[in-house]
């Protein structure tokens, strides 16, 4: 019997993970599309406060195919799911559900038949969004701003709600990314690809836990993970901006030689090309320093999330891979007591 492992992170999702259980549940059960599988459905939860650990607990105790990861604080959603990624045992692994469910588990037996025919990704796209007008449209701009810098294709609309095949999860889950951003990870890795549409549909239950800012740091963070075009746009910005220094200086110079009561010589001209050039100088620095704070980020080496229980789970998972920096930590532990 393969096994479809189910991830799902959550915080403070206390009014939704029950429902996400029994909707995950429902496709496994005697006569549903999906009863021939064994189910796993790991859940990652982010330090909540408001329950949902408890929840987890009791879910868990009372079924083992549900497996719970409780994270020492909050790493944000990507971290904590790709942590909860490494984890999964099974044939097929479904990226990301999430627990308010607005990403349908229906979809996951239409995956699953696709996975079966040899499509080893299988990834949604939120073709249609039951959220404001204001939000489509910045997920649209930033979808197609992120294709369009990529050197790799990855598709418009398409999060993290994708079924992968085993070979592909290991691809997947081999990278050591301090923040991982998991949907350009696996677009990065190729394999063979079928984007299925869906209507992304609006919460049950509960408020998003993905405020502005959070939202503006996840669009950041893949912007500068997978392209380094802003870089190039201020280099060809500050190249354009110095041949037309240069053109101006000329044109003064031969202004006040030819009509020198015509040269503009004046304080406004200063004051404002010093003022723009600061700003854009200063704006250069920023991009810049985005890309410094991510190496440095990298190369300390960081763990991706402190655990501080798992349910349900063997302490040596088949989670801890290469890449991992836990599993090189007990690797380190093991040489140094033998």
């Amino acid at each position: 019997m393969k096994t479809i492992s189910i991830v799902t992170p959550c915080f403070n999702e206390a009014d939704n993970v029950e429902a996400c259980r029994d909707a995950v549940a429902t496709l496994f059960a005697p006569g549903a599309p999906l009863a021939g599988y064994k189910r796993e459905h790991i859940f990652a939860d982010n330090d909540s406060s408001d329950g949902t650990q408890d929840i987890l607990r009791t879910l868990a105790a009372s079924d083992p195919s549900i497996k719970v990861i409780l994270n020492a604080r909050n790493y944000g959603p990507f971290r904590s799911n790709f942590n909860a990624l490494r984890a999964a045992t099974g044939d097929a692994v479904v990226v990301f559900l999430p627990a308010d469910l607005q990403d349908p588990a229906e979809m996951i037996p239409e995956f699953v038949k696709l996975w079966e025919g040899g499509v080893e990704v299988v990834a949604g796209a939120r073709v249609n969004r039951q959220e404001s007008l204001a939000l489509r449209s910045c997920r649209a701009i930033f979808y197609r701003t992120v294709r369009s810098f990529s050197d790799i294709d990855i598709p418009v609309n398409v999060g993290e709600f994708q079924l992968l095949d085993r070979k592909v999860w290991e691809a997947v889950v081999s990278h050591d990314d301090h923040y991982p951003y998991i949907r350009g990870i696996i677009a990065s890795v190729g394999f063979r690809r079928v984007i299925v549409p869906y209507t992304w549909a609006a919460r049950r239950s509960g408020i998003s836990k993905n405020n502005l800012p959070r939202l503006i740091d996840q669009a950041l963070n893949g912007i500068f993970s997978f392209t380094n075009v802003p870089m190039r746009l201020c280099t060809f910005a500050g190249i354009a901006m110095a041949l037309l220094c240069m053109l101006y200086a000329t044109a003064s110079v031969g202004l006040y030689v030819i009509w020198p009561n015509l040269a503009p010589r004046g304080m406004t001209t200063l004051i404002v090309a010093l003022f723009f050039l600061s700003g854009v100088q200063l704006a250069f620095m920023g991009i810049l320093g985005e890309y410094v704070s991510s190496i440095h980020a990298q190369v300390r080496k960081r763990p991706l999330v402190v655990e501080r229980e798992r349910i349900n789970m063997e302490a040596t998972s088949t989670g801890d891979v290469a890449g991992n920096p836990v599993h090189a930590l007990k690797q380190e532990i093991g040489v140094e007591a033998a």
